[in-house]
């Protein structure tokens, strides 16, 4: 009895998977997407990200961690980065090879990509197979921020529609749209090879939490702000919505030239008059706080902004002075239509409930756009792929933003140029004053994204980039025995 015991022990210890995960991705059914070939919805980028790693990747908690790359080496000057490609096949049973690699990353980052990280990426001097299992990327300028980037599902390295892992797709026998994906874990001395596997799908957001109210989806992620109502107003498990501590850039920016949008002291008039406070406090999220600023706290080696000195008087004290504005650029009345670009849902009903209030203490009256052509203002949702300002500043520069700053495009591209990193973040913190003084965006407040995770699910955090992946889901952070 007691021999058995004893070897009953390391199984126990092991908290080996009781079976398949099952995990729903708010949008359409997952399908393997070419991320040269344009932007990625949630449930592609969720696929594509753990069926075809990239060079490195992000752990639960979003730290990089090995992916293709088994070990890398940054140059003293961090105009170098070479990558060890660890041994590896494709599932055609052929090695991975440096060159591969290279070619496929050349590919994604070339002039004909759409890749949307495309821009971010634009230290990149060449990529290089150096031999066949070493990868060196050449930068123009350093950039501390590049392995976040190689770590996106949008650099995953995919050949085709086959990728390297961790998991291998296969369709589902028993779910029509769904992916089956398994991982088999190595074995070591003391445990035997074991098999994980998740079923991943896609389904809209009304149907994925009911999946998870019935029990029958373990995990649900892909929520934002437009949907989150939706989960709020249910009974759900206490402590399964979980909230991202997202980085990136939630706010307005002015579509329209041809009208008083082409006036800074208008799109201020407009910026200082949102009430923020409001607007977040009627999404009930833990921790969310409105933002006047373009950057945010915790990016890299900045201090963190300093609030506008309007921010300064409340909101109830600023509106005489906002409406005297608004009288003397636009008349007593009638004053135009404001028209937003916003999404459909009953977040994005808040958020145009808020701009009514907002605005309408003014004198404006505020309608959902029916398309871009047709709009004054659209909303910009998105999570920072990095901690580096210049991706918040280069949404604002000419060529991508309708109303834009030559200044400040000036300032940009110097920014990217300069070999002095100290430099460069003294040019993008200017660009970015810049920005804020012109109001060329209309910051509201960080983007929210929301989970809905069971008690199966021990594997999950929260990370700033809101991307999680589906490995070891089963197993508690910092488990081990």
């Amino acid at each position: 009895m007691l021999v058995l015991a004893l070897a009953l022990i390391p199984s126990a210890c092991r908290q080996q998977p009781e079976g398949t995960t099952s995990v729903v991705v708010i949008g359409d059914p997952p399908k393997l997407a070419d991320p040269a070939k344009g932007a990625l919805s949630q449930p592609d980028a969720v696929l594509l990200g753990n069926v075809a790693q990239g060079l490195v990747r992000f752990d639960a908690s979003g730290n990089i961690v090995g992916g293709l790359a088994e070990r890398w080496n940054v140059s003293d000057d961090g105009l170098s980065y070479i990558f060890r490609i660890a041994s590896t096949k494709w599932p055609d049973g052929r090695k991975v090879t440096a060159q591969q690699v290279a070619r496929i990353l050349k590919r994604v980052t070339g002039p004909r990509s759409r890749n949307p990280l495309k821009d971010t990426l634009g230290a990149v001097d060449d990529i290089v197979a150096m031999t066949d299992r070493v990868v060196e990327i050449r930068l123009r300028a350093p950039r501390p921020n590049l392995l976040a980037l190689l770590a996106q599902p949008e650099l995953a390295i995919i050949q085709g529609t086959a990728g390297t892992g961790p998991f291998r797709p296969t369709p589902s026998q028993k779910e029509s749209g769904a992916i089956l994906l398994t991982r088999n874990i190595s074995e070591t001395d003391d445990e035997a090879a074991t098999k994980e596997e998740v079923l991943l799908s896609g389904a809209p957001v009304a149907q994925a939490i009911q999946s998870f109210i019935a029990g029958k989806a373990d995990l649900v992620l892909g929520g934002t702000f437009e949907d989150l109502p939706m989960a709020q107003r249910v009974k759900l498990p206490r402590g399964s919505l979980q909230f991202d501590p997202a980085s990136g850039l939630f706010g307005l920016v002015p579509l329209r030239k041809d009208n008083h949008l082409d006036d800074p002291e208008v799109r201020r008039m407009f910026a200082q008059a949102i009430d923020r406070d409001a607007f977040v406090a009627s999404l009930g999220v833990p921790g969310l706080a409105g933002r006047a600023t373009l950057l945010e706290q915790g990016l890299d080696q900045l201090p963190p902004p300093g609030a506008p000195a309007w921010t300064g008087t409340p909101l109830a004290d600023r509106i005489a002075t906002l409406r005297s504005i608004a009288d003397r650029k636009f008349g007593k009345s009638p004053k135009p239509t404001i028209r937003v670009l916003l999404p459909n849902g009953p977040g994005a009903n808040l958020m145009l409930a808020a701009l009514t209030r907002s605005w309408g203490a003014l004198g404006f009256t505020v309608e959902r756009a029916a398309d871009r052509s047709s709009a004054d203002f659209a909303l910009i949702d998105e999570v920072a792929p990095s901690n580096s300002a210049a991706w918040f500043v280069r949404h604002f520069r000419c060529g991508a933003a309708t109303v834009c700053d030559a200044d400040t495009d000036t300032l940009i591209d110097a920014a990217r140029d300069t070999l002095v990193p100290q430099q460069r973040y003294a040019l993008l913190q200017q660009a970015a004053a810049r920005i804020d003084d012109a109001q060329l965006f209309l910051p509201i407040t960080a983007p929210v994204r929301w989970s809905l995770v069971g008690r199966q699910v021990q594997g999950f955090a929260g990370n700033r980039f809101a991307i999680h992946t589906l490995t070891d889901l089963q197993q508690k952070q910092g488990s081990g025995n």
